[in-house]
């Protein structure tokens, strides 16, 4: 008999989500842990078997799973390790599945953790019965799953879809963990809406913003979409910029690939049509006719933790 359970775990670069999953795509029980609390990713496997193996133990033991999927930041399909992911602090070639199969005693499957979102929002969110879209996350960075034909988008070498990492902006602002200069991530993640947000006051000293009553360590993304809700002009500035940056890519992209939709998801997408009605103008600005107003810009219409535990649950039959 097919047995009842799979797990499903989220390895974002904050925070790390996981779930019991049943054979209908329901979530049982789901937790979290920070990501990045321990240098020596041994540890943070440990506090994550400190909370996942009781939730285990609760539905049966070991014995009624199928096995554990993963979603992970440079997460390698091909190979089950996370390479060089520059938003966590463990360095280098990580075999993170073989650690995790070894401390669970589970068949592991790994994957980018934008791919585990993308599978997630194919099997059951607003990407159902679509053989072409591609899946933004906009959270501590951007992350991308592409779907071609059906397909997942993975390439030679596991490595396939790094479009937050691509360079829209030559020149542009750094990355501070790549180094890298001008990247989308560095602009339209929630980590770039900040470093917008500082830009944009160091430069406009003389207008007033409710944005200066926060100290540097206060600004987020959060406290900028809350003081454009109250009409803040360099707050809504902010938004417009980072749609511009985003629509500008999202053409690009969609040139690239022709998807019926692109999904957007994570924690930035909060920011609803603030960021939305510019990423839309711009991105139809910067389209060939023959591309505009065919693809879809949607916002997930899954809760962002469950998209990537279902996501990468689904990982363990695929």
């Amino acid at each position: 008999m097919r047995k009842e359970y799979t797990v499903g775990i989220d390895v974002g670069g904050t925070t790390t989500k996981f779930g019991i999953v049943d054979n209908s795509g329901h979530i049982l029980a789901q937790d979290r842990i920070p990501t990045n609390e321990h240098e020596v990713v041994e540890e943070f496997i440990d506090d994550l078997y400190d909370k996942l193996f009781p939730m285990i133990e609760k539905v049966g033991g070991p014995s009624k799973f199928r096995g554990i999927g993963m979603g992970a930041p440079n997460g390698n399909i091909y190979t089950g390790t996370i390479e060089y992911a520059p938003n966590l602090k463990w360095k280098g070639i990580i075999p993170i599945a073989e650690l995790i199969e070894k401390k669970f005693g589970l068949t592991t499957k790994l994957t980018n953790d934008a791919n585990a979102a993308a599978m997630g929002e194919m099997m059951y969110g607003c990407a159902r019965n679509m053989k072409h879209f591609i899946t933004i996350t906009l959270g501590t960075g951007v992350g991308s799953g592409i779907v071609i034909d059906g397909k997942m988008v993975v390439g030679h070498d596991g490595f396939a879809g790094e479009l937050g990492h691509t360079i829209i902006r030559p020149g542009g602002r750094m990355h501070k963990s790549t180094g890298m200069a001008g990247s989308l991530e560095a602009y339209a993640s929630a980590t770039g809406v900040r470093e917008t947000a500082i830009q944009m006051l160091t430069e406009h000293p003389e207008q007033e913003s409710l944005l200066q009553n926060y100290t540097i360590n206060e600004l987020t993304s959060e406290t900028v979409y809350e003081c454009a809700l109250q009409g803040d002009t360099i707050a809504n500035d902010i938004f417009e910029f980072t749609g511009q940056i985003l629509g500008e890519s999202l053409a690009n992209f969609i040139m690239f690939s022709s998807p019926e939709a692109i999904v957007l998801f994570g924690g930035l997408t909060k920011a609803g049509d603030l960021l939305l009605k510019p990423t839309r103008k711009y991105m139809e600005a910067n389209l060939l006719p023959i591309f505009q107003n065919k693809v879809k810009l949607l916002f997930s219409e899954l809760k962002e933790a469950d998209a990537a535990i279902l996501g990468a649950s689904a990982l363990v039959d695929a």
